[in-house]
């Protein structure tokens, strides 16, 4: 059985401690207390680790090799000075496997909520929420010439395994036209399916990858070594590959509430889970503070039957009622463009008018990429025909709901409530770059979520020890 930690072992250089490392040091304020609970050694101090490594940003080997050597480091992990550390391989197994399957976001943010409950801090009944980037670990490349390069891995593997195929191989296109690659693609993988060689594991691998990336494309158009990565848009001249963290946070500046989603996926629609989540801590949630991306219909009506006041600007492009983020397309509200069910934003919009049998009602129709609605695999559900251009989508402006939001948010009340918007901002910023959230530091969304969980868990201790210091000054 592991031994129950607690305090560190007596040993003759324990004083060491008192002398190096301040009081007011961060990893000293919040290293775990016995009164909170008591856990298994090993897996408490693993996960102390995983905090160090959220604060200082440093690699797996880098960090283990820190900590054998800087005291606030071995102080916080409750070991002797002259105790031994952890290999790297540990760690990295451990925050790449044993978390895997758990809840680890929402209970750590929880788990955090509570100490800070326990310690006499009043939480607002009121949260703000808001979205950010994160830059996935390796970078995409382009969908052709990737399959260009597969497809000549596969050939390359035919003709080792039977030279006499080389000459009865369909035709090559080395061009960077995606569709005519596609095809090209295609028509390969349909020839080497009907031959005997494609039983030789050595091709059949082959074909199976080169089928495979072919479906990647076709579900998110880029290819990476990361497959939860997406595309997403900062501006409408402007992209990441990556991932977005979707906060909400209490004036107190603590998170409440989170969801990791790939890059190219909305903010509006993540708020009804937001809110569910931050319920739990805030049971009589009363308000919502966001920017216009969370003010679509369906987050106007979800709030009326929640109780709760959405405090959004209204954008008029979103507010296109009946059909908006209800067939999966959404509006991104930095690029001013909506964006379809597989990610891709639109190139261009245009304002028509049409006449309503009760008023003339204006309308925006966006135009997306040709090319990469020709290879979609949502082209038919989207009702994509082909054609000179690609999907053309086209939104109204204002519902009766939005009516009644566009006059709320002119009154002075509404306009001093949003000017907190800064807060969540502020947030997102500090856990891109005090505790790293800028890039993921392993593939996939679970990877991801994870490292999100322990960068906003000791973001959230070092607020609480922060207002409990503000308030012991006063």
């Amino acid at each position: 059985m592991l031994p129950a930690q607690g305090s560190i072992r007596f040993s003759d250089y324990s004083s060491l401690y008192d002398i190096v490392v301040p009081k007011d040091n961060k990893l000293r304020l919040i290293r775990y207390c016995p009164d909170n609970g008591r856990m298994a050694e090993d897996p408490v101090r693993m996960f102390k680790y995983l905090m160090i490594k959220s604060i200082s940003g440093l690699s797996d080997v880098d960090l283990v090799d820190k900590c054998m050597y800087d005291m606030s480091y071995k102080y916080f992990l409750g070991l002797a000075p002259e105790d031994k550390v952890i290999e790297a391989s540990t760690l990295s197994k451990f925050r790449r496997m044993r978390l895997k399957d758990m809840n680890l976001l929402d209970m750590l943010i929880n788990k955090s909520i509570d100490i800070a409950k326990a310690k006499g801090i009043e939480i607002s009944k009121k949260i703000i929420v808001d979205a950010t980037h994160s830059l996935s670990r390796s970078n995409p490349v382009l969908p052709a010439g990737a399959l260009q390069k597969q497809a000549k891995i596969l050939r390359k593997s035919v003709y080792e395994a039977d030279a006499t195929m080389k000459d009865r191989m369909p035709q090559k296109y080395e061009g960077d036209n995606l569709e005519k690659q596609m095809d090209y693609v295609a028509g390969l993988l349909s020839f080497l399916r009907e031959q005997k060689v494609a039983i030789l594991p050595t091709v059949s691998e082959k074909i199976n990858l080169l089928a495979e990336m072919m479906k990647d494309i076709k579900d998110h158009y880029t290819v990476s070594m990361d497959p939860d990565a997406r595309m997403g848009h900062k501006a409408a001249d402007s992209e990441f590959f990556g991932y977005k963290g979707h906060l909400a946070v209490v004036p107190e500046r603590l998170v409440v509430a989170a969801t990791m989603t790939s890059g190219e996926k909305g903010d509006g629609p993540e708020l009804p889970s937001l809110i569910s989540k931050a319920k739990v801590n805030i049971p009589d949630l009363e308000e919502v503070i966001g920017d216009g991306a969370y003010s679509g219909q369906d987050n106007l009506e979800n709030a009326g039957k929640e109780h709760i006041v959405l405090i959004a600007k209204l954008n008029p492009i979103v507010s296109n009622g009946r059909q908006s983020e209800r067939d999966g397309f959404t509006f991104n509200k930095d690029a001013g463009m909506m964006v379809c069910p597989a990610g891709h934003m639109a190139k261009y919009k245009n304002v028509t008018k049409r006449y309503d049998e009760k008023r003339k009602n204006n309308r925006i129709r966006f135009i997306f990429d040709r090319e990469k609605c020709s290879v979609c695999k949502y082209a038919e559900e989207c009702g994509f025909k082909g054609g000179r251009y690609g999907k053309q989508y086209t939104v109204s402006i204002l519902s009766k709901e939005q009516e009644v939001q566009l006059r709320e948010q002119e009154t002075q009340e509404f306009k001093e409530k949003y000017k907190e918007r800064y807060i969540v901002e502020a947030k997102n910023s500090e856990l891109k770059h005090p505790y790293h959230l800028d890039r993921a530091i392993s593939y996939g969304l679970d990877a991801f979520t994870m490292q999100s969980a322990v960068a906003i868990f000791t973001s959230n201790l070092v607020r609480i020890n922060r207002i409990l210091a503000e308030k012991q000054a006063k």
